[in-house]
């Protein structure tokens, strides 16, 4: 009698054991996919889309966005250095959530564009490609039953390259327009098990449009408008939604340079699809001083500092960027 008595306590308290255990690994799972949920609200280069990988970076262009380079013997070579950060993390109302939430994003991306004297639509016609380096910091705490968690990740390599295959650019005395099919590979570093990743581990297709209008007193206005479609992350099953981007600025010259504001708009038109995904739209706007430099037969120069307002399901902070660029 005693011996069973013995036994059935011992096979309760294996039994509590397993519990306990059980509890434990669901409660860290639990942190994970919050954690992740997370930063798919915006971890800052991206977007509410998955893991908020640099799918394409906000705050490309600004002024002379609809004006491309002449054709040259041998294309134009650019550069741009940019720094993302943000500690703040809103929700689908645009409430800020109650967590400790960090994420910086240092970008350095070499680019070359060749526009040639080929003609088609009464445009030049071009091609261009990107390659991003990316340093990325993030963290955060995700609570639980068993208390909080602290979750980071420090990736630091190549992001997704870029290719622009087809670019089309009209220009006249006062109005330039460009449009372009851009195409983004999934070659950047990935895991899907981190918190923020380099690379997105999907396709990406985006239609792009430009438009500078300059007046003959010297004040400009232009635009660029990026609509992004992606295909679905492998990996994850999942497939972040089609995104708009609208990035502006508007100014006045004055010798060389260009003296304004710019920012952007971005939208998430539709939903993400994926395991327990519920929508996951977001939204933010972006204001701050621009200028530029551009002296034909120099290297022309482009720098602005962005501060993100109006955020929703996503990341809140500020971009520096400078973008450098010779033609040979």
């Amino acid at each position: 009698m005693e011996i069973t008595t013995q036994r059935r306590a011992s096979a309760r308290r294996r039994a509590a054991a397993k519990a306990t255990a059980a509890k434990a690994t669901k409660a860290v799972a639990t942190a994970g996919a919050l954690a992740t949920t997370l930063l798919y609200a915006g971890t800052g280069t991206a977007h509410a889309a998955e893991n908020g990988a640099p799918i394409t970076p906000y705050g490309v262009f600004d002024f002379g966005a609809g004006i491309l380079p002449p054709p040259t013997p041998n294309g134009t070579f650019a550069t741009r250095f940019a720094y993302y950060s943000a500690h703040t993390l809103k929700d689908a109302a645009g409430n800020r959530v109650p967590n400790d939430f960090a994420v910086d994003v240092a970008s350095w991306s070499v680019a070359y564009i060749r526009m040639t004297n080929a003609k088609l639509f009464g445009a030049n016609v071009g091609f261009g490609a990107v390659v991003p380096f990316l340093g990325m910091s993030a963290h955060t705490t995700v609570p639980t039953p068993g208390g909080a968690i602290p979750l980071s990740a420090n990736p630091v390599g190549i992001g997704d390259i870029d290719v622009q295959p087809l670019i089309l650019a009209w220009s006249s005395r006062n109005l330039f327009v460009n449009v372009a099919l851009q195409v983004q590979a999934p070659t950047g570093a990935y895991r899907s098990t981190r918190l923020i990743n380099p690379g997105s581990n999907h396709w990406t297709l985006s239609p792009i449009v430009g438009a500078t209008y300059i007046t003959p007193g010297g004040f400009e206005l232009s635009t660029s408008i990026e609509i992004d479609q992606h295909t679905t992350n492998r990996a994850t099953d999942y497939r972040s939604g089609t995104e708009f981007r609208q990035e502006f600025a508007a100014g006045r010259h004055i010798g060389p340079f260009t003296v304004g504001i710019g920012g952007y708009v971005y939208r998430q038109l539709s939903d993400d699809r994926g395991p327990n995904v519920d929508g996951n739209r977001s939204s933010v706007n972006a204001l701050g001083p621009a200028i530029s430099y551009v002296e034909p037969g120099r290297p022309a120069f482009w720098l602005h500092v962005y501060k993100e307002f109006g955020a929703k399901n996503r990341s809140e902070g500020y971009q520096i960027a400078l973008r450098a660029a010779i033609s040979f």
